[in-house]
């Protein structure tokens, strides 16, 4: 397992599956799972039992979708792209955009 390309707060478009073409930020990364949570995408309903703090019903809540299945968003153009890894003059490794070559990480 080489680890994950996407990290939490990255922008990826869905690329398989029943929300293929949308877009949204990662909201969470599981790594051990190879799983991410994407921004209204993979939404479920889920049964919520009435607590101190919050009322009970049926919240829609995202689930976690497999990282194979989303992209990330190239920053020049919006359409989905690879990841690569490139080393800058001062020594940082930065993510960049194989479409592009524009560099992913802020």
């Amino acid at each position: 397992m080489a680890g994950l390309n996407v990290k939490k707060g990255d922008r990826v478009v869905v690329i398989a599956g029943k929300d293929k073409g949308k877009q949204g930020d990662v909201l969470a990364a599981f790594p051990k799972e190879d799983r991410v949570v994407v921004q209204g995408v993979n939404k479920v309903k889920k049964h919520q039992r009435a607590s101190a703090a919050a009322a009970g019903g049926i919240v829609e809540q995202e689930a976690a979708i497999h990282v194979s299945n989303v992209a990330h968003v190239d920053p020049k153009d919006g359409k989905p792209t690879r990841v690569g890894v490139k080393v800058l003059e001062d020594g940082r490794k930065v993510r960049i955009a194989k479409r592009s070559g524009e560099v992913i990480d802020r």
